[in-house]
């Protein structure tokens, strides 16, 4: 049986070019309102904010919750597949959130993926795993050695992603064993660490017991050496998205570890996007304005919506 999952995306390249001339004339904050106004067709309502614990035993995590319009009633019974969502070092916020951190302050990059999930039939979960621990505004560019201990995205992000896994596996709306992964930028490099065979927070991942599949959006791929002597092999469907002119981490270090992952068995695919920076994805208008992020852009979301589809919401087993 096949899940009723949208296979093809619509064009986000002509809604973000919208959407970003709207959050630029703006004075305020792009809301969630306006965000499902222009983009997806969505109904005009704020994710529903959420608490868990991270699997790290002590800290109490945010969490926004995306779900399909037709699925926001009380009274429905469906389960769905999942995504869990982990932003990279900016945090979950939008960088005009002013000090005011919450559902409507997102940035436009995590609501923009966040609908395109629940329009396509998945139950998705944004984490803020920097505000709980005191840095909702995150770090800017080229600050990775200057960031704290608690936040490391290889010790410590993870056990958030498997705290976020938990609690979906246990609410009513969702298919336990049908969940995937997806993180950006350092949150992609977080995602990596949570798919190891090794990942903290979880005992012998396997498929059904973890996440389904992953997608890595433009990660840094050095990974603290962690994979220097014992190659990357994720415990389940794997897709990693680069581009050639990223201009914050090497995509030849991310080629390089899908290389030595697929000799050693590992499930991982990558696709090499010519010309595409950082933040590709990125509704901003200084991004989309790129012609190689808008095509970027394009082919990342069909190719993430058709991945999950298949190892995500595909048949049971």
């Amino acid at each position: 049986m096949m899940l009723p999952v949208r296979r093809a995306a619509p064009c986000l390249r002509k809604a973000v070019a919208a959407l970003a001339f709207v959050a630029m004339a703006a004075s305020t904050p792009l809301c969630a309102q306006d965000f499902g106004a222009q983009n997806l067709g969505a109904q005009n309502l704020a994710p529903e904010r959420v608490s868990f614990a991270s699997a790290d035993g002590k800290t109490t995590l945010v969490g926004y919750l995306f779900k399909p319009a037709s699925e926001r009633s009380t009274q429905s019974s469906a389960r769905l597949p999942a995504v869990v969502m982990m932003h990279g070092r900016a945090g979950a916020y939008s960088e005009r959130a002013n000090g005011v951190f919450d559902a409507t302050t997102l940035s436009l990059r995590h609501k923009a993926w966040g609908r395109e999930w629940a329009d396509a039939g998945y139950v998705a979960l944004l984490v803020d795993g920097f505000g709980p621990r005191g840095y909702p505004q995150g770090f800017p560019r080229f600050s990775y050695d200057s960031r704290p201990e608690v936040l490391n995205e290889m010790t410590v992000r993870p056990l958030d992603a498997n705290g976020a896994l938990a609690y979906l596996r246990k609410r009513a709306d969702v298919i336990a064993d049908r969940i995937g992964l997806q993180g950006w930028s350092n949150g992609g490099s977080a995602t990596i660490a949570t798919m190891a065979l090794d990942a903290p927070g979880i005992a012998s991942p396997t498929p059904k017991t973890g996440f389904r599949a992953a997608l890595a959006f433009y990660p840094g791929c050095g990974l603290k050496g962690q994979f220097d002597d014992k190659p990357f092999r994720p415990y389940a469907p794997f897709l990693l998205l680069h581009g050639t002119a990223d201009e914050e981490v090497s995509y030849k270090r991310c080629l390089s570890l899908a290389e030595r992952s697929r000799e050693a068995g590992g499930t991982i695919e990558i696709k090499i996007y010519p010309g595409a920076t950082h933040s590709f994805d990125s509704p901003a208008r200084s991004r989309q304005s790129n012609d190689a992020n808008a095509t970027a852009t394009e082919d990342a979301v069909a190719r993430a919506l058709q991945f999950f589809a298949r190892y995500v919401g595909g048949s049971r087993d």
